[in-house]
């Protein structure tokens, strides 16, 4: 071959190696951990840890390419590292579409940044143009990983499995669980058929809203901010029958507000802060903390920055601390938005710290392990279908 042809051979070859390099690139710059979790970790919190089956509501890590059998280099959330936080539970979410410019507090719904990550990915061809299928198709990872693991990763579809999973953890607490959830509803792509579809596909868990309005409801971060659609209340009536538990993660004020006025069974904020210790649009009040809590639900604190106005774990047990204050300790639990785009404070194998900054708050050994755990696993036993 002539010279030219051989230099855009090669820049082509190079083109293709960064577009498959890049969403590796991304994840890594936008799932860091930070590093301020290393402080000392006494005595009482070590053997308390050994005794905990900790549960998060909340980690996007299906969103990237990366094998969550093996102990990972970058993000928050795999196999390996939820053992050695002794992670019980894990929901792992689902995410299908982002805004670009992405904030807190406006955000309209006409652009995408997914549908290039699935591009440059190599995701099926399928998802490229469909919500639906981008959840259909990350619910299938995290079932070839169970497949894979050799019994180390167990996804939860009914009560009889969560229960059988967790006394088979009592013997041995070198394994994990998943439960599947979305994040925003517009993954029903406006077609009340696909929650039984989604159902039908493991999801026990549908976030209603992300960070823009959909077919179903308002946004805390969307143009109009409104309230459950016509069709909104369709969805949640569905998700009550099925026992797919509603989440109210990223909801407006008014959508959390309509879905607690018609809700029969516990509702969950999976991650969040809580305007008491940090105020802005991402975090809930008090009145919507109790309003949930009398369901018999559970609010997830998350671990990092706009929850907490902070990025410590003593910020996260503060904020912890005043959600206990308003509405008890039995409705409150870890909601951690791992491998969600955020800096974490800690990854999943180093929950320890926050076990720590629970003892240095001055809860009780038997409130932090409703805390970090008991609390989600109660709410699942109740809310997972027969």
């Amino acid at each position: 071959m002539h010279r030219l042809p051989l230099l855009l051979l090669g820049f082509a070859l190079l083109l293709i190696s960064a577009a498959a390099a890049a969403p590796s690139i991304i994840g890594r710059l936008m799932n860091r951990t930070l590093h301020g979790a290393s402080g000392p970790v006494g005595k009482r919190a070590r053997a308390l840890q050994e005794t905990l089956a900790v549960a998060d509501l909340h980690a996007d890590a299906l969103l990237w390419n990366r094998d969550l059998l093996s102990r990972g280099s970058w993000g928050h959330v795999d196999v390996p590292r939820l053992v050695e936080g002794r992670v019980a539970l894990q929901v792992f979410t689902t995410v299908t579409k982002t805004p670009r410019g992405m904030n807190i507090e406006s955000n309209a719904g006409d652009s995408d940044n997914v549908t290039l990550l699935a591009v440059l990915g190599r995701w099926p061809r399928r998802t490229w143009s469909s919500f639906l299928e981008r959840s259909l198709y990350q619910a299938a990872k995290l079932r070839t990983f169970a497949a894979m693991s050799g019994g180390r990763l167990t996804v939860v579809r009914t009560r009889g499995e969560l229960a059988e999973y967790i006394a088979g953890r009592m013997a041995d607490d070198s394994v994990t669980a998943g439960i599947l959830g979305i994040e925003g509803a517009q993954a029903l792509e406006d077609e009340l058929a696909n929650v039984n579809r989604l159902f039908l596909a493991g999801f026990r868990l549908i976030g209603l809203t992300h960070f823009f309005d959909n077919e179903v409801g308002g946004s805390a971060h969307g143009l109009a901010k409104g309230g459950l659609t016509p069709f909104g209340r369709q969805v949640v009536e569905r998700m009550e029958e099925l026992g797919i538990v509603v989440d109210l993660a990223h909801a407006s004020p008014a959508l959390i507000d309509d879905v607690l006025a018609m809700a029969t069974r516990p509702v969950i904020v999976s991650h969040t802060g809580v305007t008491g210790t940090c105020d802005n649009a991402r975090n809930l009040d008090d009145d919507r903390l109790a309003a949930v809590a009398a369901t018999g639900g559970v609010v997830g604190i998350g671990l990092w920055d706009t929850a907490l106005c902070g990025t410590a774990p003593a910020d996260w047990a503060r904020a912890v601390h005043h959600a206990v204050d308003v509405v008890g300790v039995q409705h409150v639990g870890l909601g951690s938005d791992w491998d969600g785009a955020v800096a974490a404070m800690i990854d999943a194998s180093q929950t320890i710290h926050l076990t720590q900054a629970l003892v240095d708050e001055g809860f009780t050994d038997g409130d932090i392990r409703l805390i970090m755990g008991g609390n989600v696993l109660r709410v699942f036993s109740l809310t997972l279908p027969d």
